[in-house]
């Protein structure tokens, strides 16, 4: 146990440092220009808006690529993370042979890097991160520092091209917040959770553009956008916490008087907690808050993957915490499962293309993904 709490200190310092800024919509004047489209779940439209990607240098050619998640039929827009610059094909980049492939062409504008551009050597970094294979560390970014390498692609695919399960709406499992939404009546939302949902390596808590809130507050934008109703959202998340935590903060959610509250821990707890000590403590806090308000309705957010290069996580638990939590629903108890989609992207890509600092947070585009898979459950 004593070495169990250490990691989830250590853990909890970490998250920490790079979610001390909650996210928000707006910030010193800047303003993220929402569009509906971005919330439009990746897997189901035949188009992905704003893919992120880091293209690394091949180590003998020295040829820079990356891949996306779905072959290309059709490129729409290349873009850095900022939003401000725009790449042209056959200048920059071109579709390789591999529809999923693209590479950049002599003089491009578009940053590369190589695979030792994104290590450290070890304890050279405020925190230790290191790698699995034992040569230095992960490098940590506290800030945008991988949103600032980073490229954002928006393309067309074949609609059915994503092949791992994903949340499909169902009016039955949150029957009471979907009404609710349809009838366009005034919707409670409070969110608990980690750094990540506290905003961590979101955008607009660095005052950078593109000035992109996180997951919770674009769940909000996204719900009343459709229904055009009232839909507020307290985030009462804190970087570095876990279950254990999140259940001495009942008092806390009952006080906003939510009609619905979405629980996303697992990222802490995978320090040493055993899925099923992580089940009973999500169970224990669904139940303090139903006792209160017995009407209330829960999303549980199965958490996204941190880098599998990192020694410190115990990456086996994070299907497990999800099975855990799906087993715990059932009417008006539902699961927003990031754990499956994230285990598709690595099938697919590197973590370096959508992490927000390295090792366990989202940028702009994990972000989006999380909230397009929780308004999957709302909405059709």
């Amino acid at each position: 146990m004593k070495n169990f709490l250490s990691c989830v200190v250590w853990l909890s310092i970490l998250l920490a440092v790079a979610s001390s800024r909650n996210a928000i919509a707006q910030t010193k004047g800047h303003e993220w220009h929402f569009r509906p489209e971005l919330l439009k779940p990746f897997w189901a439209n035949g188009m992905v808006e704003g893919e992120s990607v880091l293209f690394i240098k091949d180590e003998k050619t020295g040829q820079a690529s990356t891949r996306v998640l779905f072959p290309i039929r059709e490129v729409i827009l290349v873009q850095n993370s900022s939003g401000d610059v725009t790449y042209e094909s056959g200048k920059d980049y071109q579709v390789g042979a591999d529809p999923r492939e693209v590479i950049l062409l002599a003089g491009s504008r578009i940053a590369s890097f190589t695979a030792a551009d994104l290590r450290r050597p070890p304890k050279s970094q405020p925190y230790e991160l290191t790698h699995r294979d034992g040569n230095g560390e992960i490098m940590f970014g506290a800030k945008l520092e991988y949103a600032e390498m980073q490229t954002c692609i928006s393309y067309r695919h074949a609609a059915d091209d994503w092949k791992k399960p994903v949340t499909k709406f169902d009016p039955k499992t949150l029957p009471l917040s979907v009404a609710r939404l349809a009838k366009r009546e005034p919707l409670s939302i409070v969110t608990l959770g980690d750094s990540i949902s506290a905003g961590a390596n979101a955008s607009v808590g660095y005052d950078t553009a593109p000035y992109q809130p996180a997951y919770p507050e674009l769940v909000r934008l996204g719900l009343a956008a459709q229904f055009g109703c009232e839909v507020k959202m307290k985030n009462l998340s804190v970087g570095g916490k876990d279950t254990a935590w999140g259940l001495t903060q009942v008092d806390a959610v009952v006080a906003e008087k939510p009609q619905l509250v979405i629980l996303a821990f697992g990222m802490n707890d995978s320090a040493g907690r055993s899925a099923a000590d992580y089940r009973l403590l999500t169970q224990q806090t669904i139940e303090a808050i139903r006792k209160q308000i017995p009407d209330c309705e829960f999303i549980l957010v199965a958490s996204m993957l941190g880098n599998r290069d990192w020694i410190r996580l115990k990456h086996e638990v994070f299907p497990e915490y999800r099975d855990a939590l799906e087993s715990l629903c059932g009417p008006g108890i539902a699961l927003a499962d990031l754990t499956t989609i994230w285990i598709g992207f690595l099938e697919l890509k590197h973590d370096w293309d959508q992490t927000g600092n390295g090792v366990n947070h989202p940028n702009d585009f994990g972000h989006r993904v999380y909230a397009q898979t929780i308004l999957s459950l709302l909405r059709n």
